[in-house]
C-alpha cells in the first residue's frame, strides 16, 4: 500500500522534476562553456540559480519517497549509481545554494570546482541510475518493480518549460535593450573646449581605450562596491586616495588654478586627483572640477575604478598618463536610483564574479609602472608657458635604486620590492577578494600625508601613516668626536698596537668642535623625501646641551609660531618662476626651474657637519642629539592653503640618535700650543 502511495507521489512530481532539472543542465552548460557578458547570458545566469533553487526545493520529497520505496531492493549497480548520484546532488545542491546566498570569493574558489564537477557526476550516475533500471526492467527484474518509465507528456512537458524559459530570457534581453538603451560616450558638458590640442584631455596626458569620454557609473560608484567589499572599501575611505580632491589644500590650489588659467587647465591635475571630472568631460567652461563639494568627482577623489580601470601605462613621465578602459558591465549597471536593479546587479556579481574578477584584478595593478603614472609628473610649455621641468620622480628613483632589481645597487636589500609591497601590503581581512590565507591587498596606501588625516579628524589613518613613517626607513647617526692627539694611557704601547688604537671621544672647554650627522635611506624605496618635496619638509634638529641641560647649540628649532630655523639643514626643493622668485604656493604651473634640490637617494647616505662653539660654563658631559623630523607642508603653504594663520600640523620624528662626550680642561702647556697653531 505505501509503495503505490509512494509510487504516486514521485509520478506527480516527475514532470516539473524533470523539467526543472534540464532547465538547470542546459543554462548551466550555457554559462560555463559560452562564457561571456552579454545581456542574454546574464539573464541565462540569473535562470541558472532560480531554476537550481528550484531543483534543489523540489528533490527533497522525491529523494525521501523514493529511497523510502526502493530501500529494500538493493541490486549493486541501481545501489552504487543511486547513492554516488545522491550525494553528488547533495554537494550540487549544496554548492549552488552556498554561491546563490554568499557568493563566490577568492578563497573558496573550490566551491565552485566542487558544483561543476558535481553536476557532471550527478548527471552521469543519473542516466547510468535510469538506464540500469530501465534494462531491469526489460528483463523482468524484481529489483525494478514498481518503476514507471518516463512518458511523452512528461518530455513534453520538459520541452514546453524549456521553451518558456528560453523566451523569457528572450523577452527579457530584448526590454532591457528597449528600457535601458546604450547612452552615447559624450562629454557631461557641451559645448566641450580643446584649447590645448584635439586631445579631449590635454594638458594631461590620460587616454581612453576608444577615444571617447566615459560614463559616470564606468569610473565612479565606490560605495557600492562596499555591498561585498565592505573591509576594502572602509580603508580605502580612510585612504588619502579617497581624499584626494577634497583635499583642503588640493581646493585651493585648484582654485587658484582655475582663477589663473581656465578651468580647462585643471585637465593636468584632475587626471590624477580627480578622474571621475576628467573623463566623464566636466572640464570645461560650466563645468565642476574635482575641487567642488557635492560633485561625485570631489566625494570619491581616486575612485575604486580609477585604479581598477587602468589597463596599461602610456608612458612612465606622469601626469596622468594611463589609459582607462571601462569594465564590461553587469545588468543594471549605473542605476542607482532602484534598490531592486542594484540588488539583482550586485546578486549577479557575486554569483558569476569571473569578468568582474577578470576586470578589476588587471595585470597592471600589480606593476610599479601602475604608480608612475601618477608618482611622476613634469611641468611644460603648455603650462608654465616657458618648457619642460621635472617635479615628482618616485618611479625614476625607485628604478635606480637598489630595490628595483635594475642598477648595479647592491645595499641592504637584495630582493625586488616594489612599490605596491610598502604602500599596499597584504594585511588580515574578511573580504571576497582575500587568498586561501585569508589577507587583502590593503587599501589604507600610507605615505608621507599626516596634514590630511590630521585636519580630517581621521585618528586611525593618522597613526598609520606615523608607524609607517617611524618603520626604520630612515637611519641617523651622530659620528663620535675623533681626536688625533689623544690617548687612553700613558703605558707604553708596541708600534703596531698603538697605529691600531681606538682614540678616546672627548672635547675640550673653550674650543670649537665639529660633529659630523650621518642620515641614510635604507628602507624608503625611492628619494627621501618624496612627493610634493617642495612644500613637505624634512630636516635635522641638532643639539647640544651639558649635563645640567642646559642649552649649548641648536639647529633646526622651531620659532613659537611653528615656523622653521632658517639655518636649519633641510631636505626638500625650492621652485622658481621665471624671475627668480621662490614659487611657494605650489602653483607649478608658474615654475621653471629649481634654486634648490636637496635629497638621499634610495640607499645612500648624507653627511652634514655642525660646528660651536663650548663655552667654559658647560657642566661635563655633554649631550648630543640628532632627530631627523618630518613635517607635511611647511608653515607657510600650510597657512595659505587652509586659510588658517594659527594652524599647527604634525611633525613626526622619523629617527633619532643621541651621544655622550666628556669634557676636558685643557692643560696650560695646551693651551700654549693650540695659542701657537701646535695643537
Amino acid at each position: 500500500m505505501k509503495n503505490h502511495i509512494y509510487l504516486a507521489i514521485e509520478a506527480r512530481s516527475r514532470p516539473q522534476l524533470l523539467c526543472w532539472f534540464l532547465i538547470a543542465s542546459i543554462s548551466g552548460f550555457i554559462t560555463y562553456f559560452f562564457v561571456g557578458q552579454s545581456t542574454w547570458q546574464q539573464w541565462t545566469y540569473l535562470l541558472h540559480t532560480f531554476s537550481g533553487m528550484v531543483l534543489g526545493i523540489l528533490i527533497i520529497p522525491y529523494t525521501i519517497t523514493h529511497l523510502l520505496r526502493t530501500f529494500k531492493l538493493r541490486p549493486l549497480i541501481s545501489f552504487i549509481t543511486g547513492w554516488v548520484g545522491l550525494l553528488a546532488l547533495f554537494g550540487l545542491t549544496g554548492s549552488g545554494m552556498y554561491i546563490a546566498i554568499f557568493g563566490q570569493s577568492e578563497s573558496l574558489r573550490w566551491i565552485e570546482t566542487a558544483h561543476i564537477w558535481c553536476s557532471y557526476i550527478t548527471i552521469i550516475m543519473l542516466v547510468g541510475h535510469v538506464l540500469w533500471k530501465r534494462r531491469m526492467s526489460s528483463k523482468g527484474s524484481p529489483s525494478s518493480k514498481g518503476a514507471i518509465p518516463l512518458k511523452w507528456e512528461e518530455w513534453k512537458y520538459s520541452f514546453q518549460g524549456i521553451l518558456a524559459a528560453t523566451a523569457v530570457v528572450a523577452l527579457a534581453t530584448w526590454m532591457y535593450g528597449i528600457f535601458l538603451p546604450e547612452l552615447p560616450d559624450r562629454p557631461a558638458v557641451e559645448p566641450y573646449e580643446l584649447p590645448y590640442t584635439n586631445h579631449p584631455f590635454q594638458p594631461g596626458q590620460t587616454e581612453t581605450k576608444d577615444g571617447n569620454f566615459v560614463k559616470t557609473h564606468e569610473i565612479a560608484g565606490s560605495y557600492q562596491c562596499g555591498s561585498c567589499h565592505t573591509e576594502i572599501t572602509r580603508q580605502w575611505r580612510s585612504s588619502i586616495h579617497s581624499q584626494a580632491a577634497s583635499d583642503p589644500t588640493y581646493v585651493t590650489n585648484i582654485n587658484f588654478l582655475v582663477e589663473q588659467r581656465g578651468i580647462a587647465a585643471t585637465r593636468y591635475c584632475e587626471g590624477c586627483h580627480a578622474p571621475v571630472a576628467l573623463l566623464t568631460g566636466e572640464l570645461t567652461e560650466g563645468g565642476k572640477h574635482g575641487g567642488i563639494a557635492g560633485t561625485v568627482a570631489n566625494e570619491e577623489g581616486v575612485s575604486c575604478m580609477s585604479c581598477h580601470g587602468i589597463e596599461k601605462a602610456v608612458h612612465l613621465k606622469g601626469v596622468g598618463s594611463y589609459q582607462f578602459a571601462p569594465s564590461a558591465d553587469y545588468l543594471f549597471a549605473g542605476v542607482t536610483e532602484n534598490k531592486f536593479f542594484q540588488k539583482i546587479n550586485h546578486f549577479l556579481i557575486r554569483i558569476h564574479p569571473l569578468q568582474h574578477r577578470t576586470d578589476m584584478a588587471r595585470s597592471i595593478l600589480g606593476a610599479p609602472q601602475m604608480c608612475a603614472t601618477c608618482h611622476e609628473s613634469y611641468m611644460d610649455k603648455d603650462m608654465n608657458n616657458w618648457g619642460w621641468v621635472k617635479l615628482q620622480d618616485e618611479y625614476t628613483a625607485w628604478l635606480n635604486g637598489p630595490y628595483s632589481g635594475q642598477s648595479e645597487q647592491s645595499f641592504s636589500h637584495q630582493s625586488i620590492k616594489r612599490c605596491q609591497d610598502c604602500h599596499m601590503p597584504l594585511v588580515p581581512g574578511d573580504d571576497p577578494s582575500a587568498n586561501t590565507s585569508g589577507k587583502i591587498v590593503s587599501h589604507y596606501t600610507p605615505g608621507g600625508n599626516t596634514a590630511i588625516p590630521t585636519i580630517m579628524g581621521n585618528r586611525e589613518q593618522f597613526l598609520l601613516v606615523k608607524e609607517f613613517l617611524q618603520s626604520d626607513k630612515i637611519h641617523i647617526v651622530i659620528e663620535e668626536p675623533q681626536r688625533h692627539d689623544a690617548a687612553r694611557s700613558e703605558q707604553f704601547l708596541h708600534k703596531p698596537a698603538h697605529l691600531n688604537k681606538e682614540p678616546p671621544a672627548y672635547l675640550y672647554l673653550g674650543e670649537h668642535a665639529s660633529i659630523q650627522v650621518v642620515v641614510t635611506n635604507t628602507g624608503v624605496g625611492h628619494n627621501f623625501p618624496g612627493g610634493t618635496i617642495d612644500i613637505n619638509q624634512a630636516w635635522i634638529q641638532f643639539r647640544v646641551v651639558d649635563a645640567e641641560n642646559q642649552l649649548i647649540y641648536e639647529n633646526g628649532y622651531l620659532s613659537s609660531k611653528q615656523e622653521l630655523d632658517p639655518n636649519a639643514y633641510v631636505y626638500q626643493s625650492i621652485p622658481i618662476d621665471r624671475f627668480g622668485k621662490h614659487v611657494w604656493k605650489h602653483d607649478l604651473f608658474n615654475m621653471v626651474g629649481e634654486s634648490f634640490h636637496h635629497v638621499i637617494p634610495a640607499g645612500k647616505s648624507d653627511t652634514v657637519e655642525y660646528s660651536f662653539l663650548i663655552p667654559y660654563w658647560a657642566k661635563n658631559p655633554l649631550t648630543i642629539s640628532a632627530v631627523l623630523r618630518y613635517r607635511k607642508f611647511n608653515q607657510a603653504y600650510a597657512r595659505w592653503a587652509l586659510q588658517d594663520e594659527d594652524i599647527e600640523l604634525p611633525i613626526v620624528d622619523m629617527a633619532r640618535d643621541a651621544i655622550h662626550v666628556p669634557l676636558r680642561v685643557r692643560s696650560e702647556l695646551e693651551e700654549k700650543m693650540v695659542n701657537n697653531g701646535r695643537l
